[in-house]
């Protein structure tokens, strides 16, 4: 799960960019997704 975070963080990318991506489902790198689109208020299941 952290892999994600890890490479958003190796290029500069933003939560935007991470929201953009495509995760699997069900995983838990849906959290991950599901955190970057809180960022920007957008959270699908919180």
């Amino acid at each position: 799960m952290i892999h994600e975070a890890c490479v958003l963080m190796e290029f500069g990318g933003s939560a935007e960019d991470l929201a953009r991506t495509c995760h699997a489902h069900p995983t838990r790198s849906e959290a991950i997704k599901e955190a970057a689109l809180a960022v920007g208020k957008r959270a699908i299941h919180m």
